[in-house]
This record gives C-alpha cells, sequence and structure tokens, in this order.
C-alpha cells in the first residue's frame, strides 16, 4: 500500500472509531423491484414509499427492464438493476423473476403489497447488532470487522429521496400518474471485503441523490450492513 493510500485508510478508520462508542441499531434494508408497466406494482409502490421515511429502514426502489417491451418503457429501468433481481433470485431459490417483489435485508422476499406485509418479513429476517462496522463519512466508507468464510461485494447506490410523479402514456397502467420515492439511480460495485479494516474513496454524486452502501455477500446474498448520508 502505497503512503498516501495508508494515510487516506487511516484517517477514515480513526473517523469510524471515534463515533462508534456507541453503536447504533442495524439499518433494514428494502428493496423493491418494479416497474412503470406492470399494474400490480402502484400498491407495492406505495407500500415501500409509507416506509421510507423511517429512520431505521433503508428502501430503495428499482425499476427494472423486462417490461418495457410491452407497452411503456419504464423511465427508471436499469440493465444493472433487473441483473440485481436475477441475482437475489438464484440466492433465494426461485426459478423466476416477477414484479412487484420486494427484497428483505437480501435474506427473504415477499410481493409487498401491503406495509404489515414488509414488517411482518422485517421481525421475521431483522438484521442484528454485532455485525461489520460500516461507517459512511464524506467522501469515503470503511468497514471493519472479523474475517468471512468468502468475500462479501461492498455496493455504492445512488438514489431520489423525493416523491416523483410520472405520467404513464401507455401499457397496463396507461393514463395513471404513478408516484415514486428512493428510486435508485446508481449501482456501482466498489470491490469486496473478506474481513479486518479497509476502507475506499466515494466519487462525487449528483447533488439531488443520497448516498447508500450496501455490504453484502455475493451474488445476491445476505446484507451484512447497511449505511446511508
Amino acid at each position: 500500500m502505497g503512503k498516501s493510500a495508508a494515510c487516506f485508510l487511516a484517517l477514515v478508520l480513526t473517523a469510524a472509531g471515534a463515533g462508534s462508542a456507541v453503536r447504533a441499531q442495524p439499518l433494514q434494508v428494502v428493496e423493491l423491484f418494479t416497474s412503470q408497466g406492470c399494474s400490480s406494482c402502484p400498491p407495492a409502490n406505495a407500500a415501500v414509499a409509507s416506509l421510507a421515511g423511517r429512520a431505521d429502514i433503508l428502501a430503495l426502489s428499482f425499476g427494472v427492464t423486462y417490461w418495457d417491451q410491452l407497452g411503456w418503457k419504464d423511465t427508471f429501468a436499469a440493465k444493472a438493476y433487473t441483473d440485481r433481481q436475477w441475482d437475489y433470485a438464484r440466492g433465494l431459490h426461485h426459478g423466476n423473476v416477477g414484479t412487484p417483489q420486494v427484497v428483505i435485508n437480501g435474506r427473504t422476499d415477499v410481493v409487498g403489497q401491503r406495509a404489515s406485509e414488509i414488517e411482518g418479513a422485517l421481525r421475521r429476517v431483522p438484521l442484528a447488532a454485532g455485525g461489520p462496522v460500516l461507517s459512511l463519512q464524506a467522501g469515503a466508507v470503511s468497514v471493519a470487522g472479523p474475517d468471512l468464510p468468502r468475500p462479501a461485494d461492498v455496493w455504492l447506490v445512488r438514489y431520489d429521496p423525493t416523491t416523483v410523479q410520472v405520467p404513464i402514456q401507455r401499457g397496463e397502467n396507461g393514463g395513471k400518474t404513478l408516484p415514486h420515492r428512493n428510486v435508485v439511480r446508481q449501482l456501482t460495485r466498489l470491490g469486496t471485503w473478506s474481513g479486518g479494516q479497509k476502507a475506499w474513496r466515494i466519487p462525487e454524486g449528483p447533488a439531488q441523490l443520497k448516498t447508500a452502501i450496501l455490504l453484502q455477500s455475493a451474488s445476491g446474498g445476505p446484507i451484512l450492513a447497511a449505511a446511508r448520508s
């Protein structure tokens, strides 16, 4: 490791340690896979949006692409988000993907058309205290903890925290205006972590987007820790 990289790592880890005397409860991660072309999705969009303001929940909405050829191209969809849903399908032992789908902490999934359904799943598979320490500082993220049996992925997520109203002109939801909240606009894999202490620089993002970090077992496995700005 070069001198500048070593100094950067020491600075980030010192800052993380300074704030770790009182450890907050883990952030619970709720991921919605949805499409503007799916008539079953608006209730799930609303259910996830109703939880998005909670301090203990990171709610994220991913637009998938496989509805795009059926009359309306989702304005937020990206192949990377469809790929993420397929990773979960393999990790959760599903043979296919569909919408709406709400994945909780990378450990289970529900259709998610009611907030109570999502809350029930959160009670079944909560992220518990005592996992890796994930610290998100200005311009950097650090992870510290014991060695893992296999490397975990570190994901950078940029999302829009506002409610965006989208008029749908064609397809199953044609003529409706659908609200979207916490829409993911960027998903970037920063690297891997397998234990000990490690830090990454975070590139500056659009001012209107919030930043979150997910530490997750590879290939659609369980989420180990999460943080947000």
